[in-house]
């Protein structure tokens, strides 16, 4: 009885205490990050006077946010306005719930596996969950009764139709090979070793994936919903104090799960050469927890080194790129993957070889149409125009 109150009741709470701690350290640690290697980047110095190397910023940046007044303007939809931080903050904190952060750790005899909830339709659970947080943002703009506001809502509804079918088609591969929904059962099929690992194999949908994720989280190049250039600040224009920290606490916590949804889908998860099974059933749980923190870490510096590399898409631009070369692609790699499991036998490399030659060859393809219809184009507008009638003529 008393270990069936642990296993069921105590040890699911102290996970989930545990998640939910790690990710707001999470968070402060990329408020931090996001400062310290921008300034890196540009070759200047960044937040040095708080703390040891600037340290304790995020603490700083929080208590100026709660100490902040606290404006809500007349104008605005007040129960939706207070809503919408909460409904983007929510959705961005329990899409952790199905993500395996390690193997499993064993502690007086108990086998405690690092996930919170090992469903088995875990992938339908976080792209729902993750397809939710865009209301808060679209409500948000809305009711905040303000022009610029309203179209960084728009245009973040427009632009998850654009990415959100590739972020679903570009893991149809993964699960064809795998088997399954389940973020466990597919990060342990990938192996120790990187070169069965998905993003070996799965190339192109992992690149298309990546990208999508870019857009789910409302980061360069695709913060297209909060261009200051062209609208102030978008959706969060009419925020202030702490319900503004709130969007951005939910943005970074969405880099952080979409980066642990990267590494367990393509990047082995919490295999590493086989070091992930060393040191007994306790001390290989840490090493576990340990890898994937590490990759987890690595691609949250590749968000960060983005934003600073790459300049924003316009509008059209992103919706062009969406529909015209990222859907196509997780398509082909959809129809490559299952017609090479079969014809091969399931052999790996000739599937990972089919992908890359299938997308060089969709991406060449519709780069040529493009070019053709915009040679088209500027043939029409360059033509000379006839001289206009007059007199007789005219009436003719």
């Amino acid at each position: 009885m008393e270990i069936d109150l642990v296993e069921q009741i105590i040890i699911p709470v102290i996970k989930v205490l545990f998640i939910a701690h790690l990710l707001v350290i999470g968070v402060m640690a990329m408020i931090w990050s996001e400062r310290r290697v921008s300034g890196w980047m540009q070759d200047r110095l960044g937040p040095n006077r708080v703390g040891p190397q600037g340290l304790l910023q995020p603490i700083a940046d929080g208590i100026k946010f709660l100490f902040k007044e606290d404006l809500i303007p007349n104008h605005v939809d007040k129960p939706l306005y207070v809503l919408a931080p909460a409904m983007l903050l929510v959705p961005a904190m329990i899409t952790i719930a199905v993500v395996p952060f390690g193997d499993s750790i064993a502690i007086a005899g108990i086998d405690i596996p690092l996930q919170i909830a090992d469903l088995n339709i875990g992938i339908l659970y976080i792209l729902a969950i993750t397809s939710l947080g865009v209301y808060g943002v679209v409500i948000g703009a809305w009711a905040s009764n303000n022009k610029y506001s309203l179209l960084g809502g728009l245009r973040s509804s427009a632009q998850m139709i654009s990415y959100e079918l590739t972020l679903g088609l570009a893991i149809i591969g993964i699960l064809m090979l795998s088997s399954s929904l389940s973020l466990r059962t597919i990060a342990i099929e990938q192996g120790s070793y990187p070169w069965k690992w998905n993003f070996l194999i799965h190339f192109p949908a992992f690149l298309a994936f990546t990208t999508a994720m870019f857009a789910e989280t409302n980061r360069l190049p695709f913060d297209l919903a909060e261009a200051e250039q062209e609208l102030v600040a978008g959706y969060h224009t009419e925020y202030s104090s702490m319900k503004f920290a709130i969007f951005f606490m939910a943005e970074y916590m969405n880099m952080i799960v979409g980066s642990a949804v990267v590494v367990t889908l393509f990047l082995g998860g919490w295999h590493f050469f086989g070091l992930e099974s060393i040191g007994g059933p306790f001390w290989s749980g840490i090493i576990s927890f340990a890898i994937f923190f590490i990759k987890t870490g690595v691609f949250l510096f590749i968000f960060i080194w983005v934003r600073w590399t790459l300049p924003r898409f316009r509008y059209d631009q992103l919706m062009n790129f969406g529909w015209k070369f990222l859907l196509p692609v997780t398509l082909t790699s959809i129809v490559v993957t299952g017609t090479l499991y079969v014809t091969t036998n399931g052999n790996l490399i000739w599937i990972g070889i089919g992908n890359v030659i299938s997308a060089f060859i969709v991406v060449a393809i519709v780069a040529g149409m493009l070019a053709m219809d915009n040679n088209s184009k500027s043939a029409v507008q360059s033509a000379p125009t006839a001289a206009p009638l007059r007199g007789l003529d005219a009436v003719e």
